[in-house]
């Protein structure tokens, strides 16, 4: 099922021309209310009659999260804050958080970016969905809420945490939908299997995991213990917040509400295009945005971008699976090294479960990879044999996907501390000494 049909199924030509349009409007607004893009504009020697079309966008200069920290609070909006009816902020743990202002034409905006989303997983009006994303200043759990109750739906604002009662509610409701973290699900799925409810008294079918990365291994994963579909969701706090993309039933790709939130692919050293379809930086550019909208502004995701017509009959936009972030990858002796990567390989072992922790360090001037997984607890032995085989295979197939040789620890069943959020995957002590 589609949510909107006219936009999600329009030729590449006409949806080309409504991106040219909207991104004109886009940069008089900018350009008019908003002092640092005027300014960097001027620098430029740009002016808003520079950009007559979508061929233009090149012209523009980058937006990235330091010009976001840079003008915090307000600096970057467009609207007076007699029209911003809401503020969200990123959920970094240093420094100023990244503040996103909201008018009300760009909350019915986020609502109906949402309900594509959810209509595309199979939620329909008659279903409950159990939103177990973070309520307040992160975006997730106000995003999934607005996109159920836009659709109709009817919504269970969990937010994160009391697990216990969020298996009870969602027992009990009759929740059909769940929007989490995957590594909340993942900590949810290990709590209901110990819970008193027999997993057939459930009706949960679909899950619309985000806002962190994720492998086909722990879908699989998540599918199998929580007897589920599981989609993928995407969305930033700087462009809207979940709902700037979403899976189809065909799961090939991520398709991109590209009426709204304009992509591009550049390579992320030199700022310049690339061919569709290759790797790059992600790129977006808000063209319907009242509040802060954000021209060019480097997400910092390392992906794709298909144009084919998929199977679902959309023509928007797909975007491949996000490989990492610039920020996110690690350089190990020289090597790049993505924890999706170490992800990949963990799930595809039936003997370890998908909780780990990669701990990198600096000794006698060597960078170290320490890489701990917890072992499945059928698995799981006092015989040291047993283990070193586990450990032997994991280490030879982590060193033929990452090109170096890391120390993997085996540990304990469920030793690994769980997120009810954001999971954390990384401990860099180069970054601490």
């Amino acid at each position: 099922m589609i949510w909107n049909e006219t936009m999600e199924c329009m030729s590449r030509d006409d949806m080309r021309k409504l991106q040219g349009n909207r991104l004109v409007e886009s940069v008089k607004r900018v350009y008019n209310n908003c002092e640092p893009y005027r300014k960097r504009m001027q620098e430029k020697g740009l002016s808003p009659s520079d950009i007559r079309s979508l061929d233009d966008i090149v012209k523009l200069p980058f937006t990235s999260k330091k010009d976001l920290r840079d003008y915090y609070p307000f600096g970057l909006m467009s609207a007076p804050i007699s029209e911003i009816v809401r503020v969200h902020a990123s959920s970094g743990t240093t420094g100023k958080p990244i503040v996103a202002g909201y008018t009300r034409k760009d909350l019915e905006i986020w609502g109906e970016v949402g309900a594509r989303c959810f209509t595309a997983y199979g939620i329909r009006k008659q279903d409950v969905v159990q939103v177990s994303y973070g309520y307040g200043l992160f975006t997730g759990g106000l995003g999934a809420h607005s996109a159920v109750e836009t659709l109709g739906g009817t919504v269970v604002p969990m937010s994160s945490g009391n697990t216990e009662k969020q298996i009870m509610l969602m027992h009990d409701l009759g929740a059909v939908g769940l929007a989490c973290t995957p590594s909340y699900a993942l900590y949810l799925a290990d709590a209901l299997a110990d819970s008193p409810y027999p997993r057939e008294e459930f009706k949960l079918k679909i899950g619309a995991f985000g806002a962190e990365p994720w492998t086909e291994g722990m879908r699989k994963e998540l599918e199998e213990k929580l007897g589920i579909k599981a989609y993928d969701i995407y969305g930033l706090t700087e462009i809207i917040g979940p709902g700037v993309g979403h899976e189809c039933e065909f799961q090939n790709g991520t398709h991109l509400c590209e009426d709204h939130f304009y992509p591009e692919i550049v390579n992320p050293e030199t700022g310049e295009p690339v061919a569709p379809g290759e790797m790059g930086e992600l790129v977006f550019s808000t063209i319907t945005k009242e509040g802060m909208p954000l021209l060019r502004f480097r997400t910092r995701d390392l992906t794709s971008l298909h144009y084919e017509k998929c199977e679902c009959g959309r023509t928007s936009v797909r975007m491949g699976r996000i490989l990492g972030r610039c920020d996110d990858m690690l350089i190990i002796r020289g090597v790049n090294v993505f924890p999706s990567q170490v992800e990949s390989v963990i799930c595809e072992l039936p003997q370890l479960e998908p909780h780990y922790l990669l701990v990198v360090d600096r000794i006698n001037n060597l960078d170290t990879l320490e890489v701990h997984v917890e072992v499945n607890e059928a698995f799981y032995s006092d015989e040291v044999n047993k283990m070193l085989e586990i450990r032997k295979d994991v280490v030879h197939r982590l060193q033929s996907v990452l090109g170096i040789l890391p120390d993997v620890k085996l540990v304990e069943p469920r030793s690994i501390e769980r997120s009810q959020g954001k999971a954390k995957r990384v401990v860099d002590k180069r970054k601490l000494q």
